[in-house]
């Protein structure tokens, strides 16, 4: 890397040398483009209609602002948040709040922010609003949200409104500049200089803030911020600096101050803060524009240019800012996953990709190659996703599309160094984005506007890429402790995200699992809070009751945020990312400690496809504390809808009554308070319970849970706040920011030997329905069996699942024996039809006889004319049941689709109605055939 960089600073140097003639000024603007690239520029935006668009948005939207402009000159200065009468230089904070400022500067300077919270009860005013040379010792003059009446607030109450408005002031002085080097007229230089420098002025004779509670706020504050990464309004400082640096020189501007506010600005950066997660890259970001802009560093007598600042952002770490060399390290480099919720991950690499582009657009030396794992994360982003292109939700994370920027910065590499084959492939995936109506291709900012490319290159010939093609049918990532399964296409699509938390933005959820269906997140997580520092995120969003899990004694808890509780994946099928050729089934079983309660949980849940396109879900959860005495367990599941209704093992409404329970009255955590509309009944017998979501003109779309009874179970339907994961893609406009209805289930006993266990069973009103009946049974002498009847909608076909509590467990029943985690067996009309195994040592039933040579196996068999087709990952012996008038079949044995052996079966000497095959390793694809007669 050292070596890298010494390359990189030469071509930079010969770069900054390139901007120098004999002493002549330095060149600008070159943070986006040059002066020798703006009449192709300019050729652009008349052939290129989504450019053309943001210039004159942007022109449009300058015009009022100019006017007000010509009428009184200070209009728009005036309107800058600072302190102009008191021109106080220190600021003092308390904690995360603003606090105070004192002694005075020669000039008035800027104003610090309100509040780290951006939760507010107050309106930020519009800029036309914006009472001018406002500074007053009362505060602020702000309307309150509910009342629309305006109050005498401290700056603590705004929230984050005051710098914002300060960004909003620059964003206009930043398109201002650009459109003064873009038209050459005047007017706008005018317009943009005079507010430029008053914000540089005021921030040069500006210190950083002193945190009186000598918090960890201290460590993480910027200049204008309380966190060093929302410190935006560099970039509209540093690039109205570079696109009007000629107009500066032409008049004489001393742009030393300009100088002395981004080293400022880059030094603290550097010095605060957080250095373990996603803050070294957002930091990063604004560290990569003020070195770009800055001219090398024998031009200032601190040595503190572009070279330092750029060696801050990529090579050389400090206690509170880690190189990006360094933070890259923190990517799984072998499944591509940030470790951090999907929201906050997919910036990452819209960050990054940001950062290199700049770099590159500087050196021209394709730096993506030096940094691999940013393309690798971009494509593995996918696996994020609902089969209906957006985003899973777990932690604080929201559902929405994959950053469209990713794949248009990769598009606009691929074109810029000839690299056709991937460009073609990403075109593809952004043509298909573009095509499901998930992206409208148009500019928001400059960085867009010079960098993407002008047309995307689709190779016509081929199908357009989809999610599916981009996708696994499973997925683990064990640095966030998720794992996906998926089933199905379009409107069969099924999909269970299970996760536990690890990593950064992580929940206290315990074993929880988001669930797609009938085309939407139908149980959905339910996100985070109003900010992370309200009440409802640290007492409800972020905790268990928000989740999709099960709660011990009322008080399942720990650490959100930054949280190393992830669940162990003991078993799954299929492997993550391979494609099986058994694709029937698939399932994970988890194990997880809750710390509270000194718990053990296990959570395995499955997609099984049933006889028609349509699947249902299986999800088993174990639950019990490792010391002996009371104890209670709760199962809870959000679902989207107006109604959840309950019935009995009759399908006749259960009569429910109004409960106080679910309390922290009760000595229930503060977040069961959140749930309103309390009802309750009990039984031990199987119910169901239907969820009902009813949308404007389409049928009512339907989850229906089969639950297995258990003594004295109380069963609650509750509603549950809104969930702010969901978005108009995952869920209808009807209950986008409606209460949901929830589902509660009560043991007040270990929920080990006798499971939570149910069946999901999403289907469409007056649709097919695939399933028909479901029922539960297990056996007394081995209680960590669960046995599961789901009878398919033709009324033959049966599906059999016995799942144990561990590869070790023994169930026996009649001729059936089981040794081993879970077999599913369908049988249609009495026949099989498939046989699925996993985590086995040895299976018996129906006359087959399947035996392990030492480790626990995988193994499928379906029928298929003249025989069976199967599978297995580990070597086995095969006893299979034959007729008389089949009393020889031919093993076939593939590899990469070829026959490389075959034998016949040799009779069982025990069973001469048995075939006896051995298989000495694991294989894909083998058939055995019935021969002919």
């Amino acid at each position: 890397m050292k070596k890298y960089f010494s390359k990189f600073y030469i071509s930079f140097i010969f770069l900054m040398l390139s901007f120098t003639v004999f002493g002549q000024v330095e060149k600008h603007p070159r943070i986006y483009t040059n002066n020798e690239s703006k009449e192709a520029f300019i050729k652009t935006l008349e052939s290129v209609s989504w450019k053309k668009s943001l210039v004159e948005k942007k022109k449009k939207n300058l015009e009022k602002y100019l006017k007000y402009v010509e009428k009184d000159p200070n209009w728009l200065v005036s309107r800058l948040q600072m302190n102009w009468n008191t021109k106080h230089k220190k600021v003092f904070l308390k904690g995360g709040d603003f606090a105070y400022s004192k002694d005075a500067a020669p000039v008035a300077t800027v104003r610090f922010a309100g509040s780290r919270d951006w939760a507010t009860d107050y309106k930020r005013p519009k800029i036309e609003n914006i009472e001018p040379y406002s500074d007053d010792k009362r505060g602020l003059f702000w309307e309150h949200k509910k009342t629309s009446k305006k109050e005498w607030i401290h700056p603590s109450k705004a929230g984050t409104g005051i710098e914002k408005l300060n960004e909003q002031i620059m964003s206009l002085v930043e398109d201002a500049a650009f459109l003064y080097w873009l038209t050459d007229d005047e007017k706008y230089a005018k317009f943009a200089a005079p507010v430029y420098s008053k914000y540089i002025n005021g921030m040069y004779y500006r210190e950083a803030p002193v945190d009186l509670e000598k918090s960890n706020q201290q460590y993480i504050s910027g200049l204008a911020t309380f966190e060093v990464i929302h410190e935006g309004i560099v970039v509209s400082l540093v690039t109205t600096y570079d696109f009007l640096y000629d107009y500066f020189k032409t008049n004489k501007t001393n742009l030393d101050t300009s100088v002395a506010v981004f080293q400022k600005w880059g030094d603290q950066i550097i010095k605060n803060g957080i250095p373990d997660n996603n803050w070294n890259l957002f930091q990063a970001r604004f560290l990569t524009y003020i070195g770009l802009v800055l001219e090398n560093n024998a031009t200032y007598k601190n040595g503190k240019g572009s070279e330092y600042y750029l060696e801050h952002t990529f090579d050389t770490s400090t206690d509170r800012q880690l190189s990006i060399k360094e933070s890259l390290l923190v990517y799984d480099h072998k499944n591509g996953i940030w470790p951090e919720s999907p929201s906050y991950s997919v910036h990452v690499i819209t960050t990054l990709l940001r950062i290199f582009t700049l770099l590159d657009h500087a050196t021209n030396k394709d730096e993506f190659l030096n940094y691999p794992i940013v393309e690798k994360a971009a494509l593995a982003s996918f696996q994020y996703l609902f089969p209906n292109g957006y985003t899973i939700g777990f932690g604080d994370a929201n559902h929405k599309i994959l950053p469209p920027e990713n794949f248009e910065l990769l598009i606009s590499n691929y074109q810029k160094y000839d690299k056709t084959t991937k460009e073609t492939l990403i075109s593809d995936i952004l043509s298909k984005m573009i095509s499901d109506d998930l992206y409208t291709r148009k500019a928001d900012d400059f960085f867009q506007l010079f960098f993407y490319a002008d047309i995307l290159k689709s190779n016509k010939k081929q199908n357009l890429s989809s999610i599916k093609n981009l996708t696994s049918q499973t997925f683990y990532a064990s640095n966030v402790s998720m794992f996906n399964q998926r089933m199905g296409d379009k409107e069969n699509a099924v999909m269970v995200s299970t996760v536990g938390s690890f990593g950064n933005h992580a929940h206290a959820n315990g074993l929880s699992i988001e669930l797609f269906a009938n085309n939407y997140a139908l149980g959905p997580d339910m996100g985070k809070g109003s900010s992370y520092w309200h009440s409802d995120f640290k007492e409800f969003y972020s905790k268990f009751p928000a989740h999709n899990t099960v709660v011990v004694d009322g008080k399942s808890d720990y650490g959100a945020m930054r949280s190393y509780n992830p669940f162990r994946l003991d078993n799954a099928y299929p492997n993550s990312g391979e494609k099986p050729a058994f694709d029937k089934v698939t399932f994970s079983k988890v194990s997880f400690f809750e710390p509270a309660t000194v718990s053990d949980q296990q959570r395995f849940t499955a997609i099984v496809k049933s006889n028609s396109a349509k699947s249902y879900i299986i999800d088993v959860f174990r639950s019990k504390k490792q010391q002996e005495g009371t104890q209670k367990h709760e199962y809870i599941y959000h679902n989207l809808g107006q109604s959840l209704d309950i019935y009995d093992d009759k399908e006749h409404p259960l009569k429910l009554s109004v409960t106080d329970d679910l309390s922290a009255e009760k000595g229930d955590l503060k977040g069961y308070d959140y749930f309103t509309d309390k009802l309750k009944t009990q039984s031990s017998k199987d119910i169901t319970a239907l969820f009902t979501l009813k949308s404007e003109n389409k049928p009512d779309n339907l989850m229906k849970l089969w639950v297995k009874g258990a003594e004295n179970q109380t069963i609650y339907s509750v509603k549950s706040p809104k969930s702010n994961a969901i978005s108009k893609g995952t869920a209808p406009k009807e209950v986008l920011k409606k209460q949901l209805p929830t589902l509660i289930l009560k043991r007040e006993y270990a929920s080990w030997k006798n499971p939570f266990a149910l069946v999901f069973n999403p289907f469409i009103k007056g649709e097919e329905n695939p399933i028909k009946n479901v029922s539960y049974a297990s056996i007394e002498k081995y209680p960590n069996s669960q046995i599961i009847n789901v009878l398919l909608n033709n009324n033959l076909t049966k599906d059999r699942i016995v799942l144990n509590a561990s590869e070790n467990d023994v169930t026996v029943e009649k001729s059936f024996y089981q040794k081993g985690l879970v077999s599913i067996t369908r049988q249609l009309d009495e026949e099989l039809d498939f046989l699925f195994l996993s985590g086995m040592y040895k299976y018996e039933n129906f006359g087959w006889n399947i035996i392990s040579s030492g480790n626990p196996f995988t193994f499928s068999i379906e029928k298929i004319k003249r025989g069976f087709r199967f599978q297995t990952d580990e070597p086995i012996t095969i006893n299979m049941p034959v007729l008389k008038s089949e009393k020889s079949a031919t093993l076939k044995l593939y590899e990469n689709g070829k026959i490389v052996a075959s034998r016949k079966g040799t009779t069982n000497r025990n069973n001469a109605n048995q075939l006896i095959f051995k298989i000495a390793k694991g294989y894909d694809k083998a058939e055995i055939i019935f021969d002919k007669k």
